[in-house]
């Protein structure tokens, strides 16, 4: 996305990177019942340090000048995340409990006519029922449409 910006000369915005930077969190089932039992927690490969990430930003010569990195629990920063208005939110948290909150946090401040694009919505349940159950929540009825065999995206219509 950040060299996506400069192929396009937009020089006044900013890639937002949310991520724990350490894997996914223990299901809180308290919180979130469809969590309960999720392994994602203890999936090692899925915990990328963000000095990995910065130096793949740089394997590629893209600068990280307009991203604003945002390390943490979803559920710590995310609800406290001033900015926007987006004009695209591309969620990949796995569980209910990172998409819900992705939404929850970011879907209000996204512009009429962005996008949404949500990973693993065809090949994680919680996640597929995270997007439903948000969507059905606010009378979402933008059409899903597919991006490959797992990811859904939808355009926000006027408020």
């Amino acid at each position: 996305m950040r060299a996506l910006l400069d192929v396009h000369h937009e020089t006044d915005r900013f890639v937002w990177a949310a991520d724990s930077f350490a894997g996914l969190p223990e299901p809180d089932p308290a919180a979130y019942p469809p969590d309960a039992g999720d392994p994602h927690h203890r999936v090692g490969y899925l915990a990328v340090s963000l000095s990995d990430v910065e130096r793949n930003f740089s394997r590629y010569e893209i600068p990280t000048d307009r991203v604003r990195f945002l390390p943490g629990w979803f559920r710590d920063t995310l609800p406290h995340l001033e900015g926007g208005p987006w004009s695209l939110i591309r969620l990949d948290g796995d569980m209910y409990e990172s998409t819900m909150l992705g939404l929850e946090s970011l879907y209000p401040r996204l512009s009429p006519g962005g996008f949404v694009i949500v990973d693993d919505y065809g090949a994680i349940d919680v996640c597929r029922r995270a997007v439903d159950d948000f969507r059905a929540k606010h009378g979402i009825d933008a059409a899903l449409e597919w991006v490959d065999w797992t990811g859904v995206s939808w355009r926000k219509t006027a408020d």
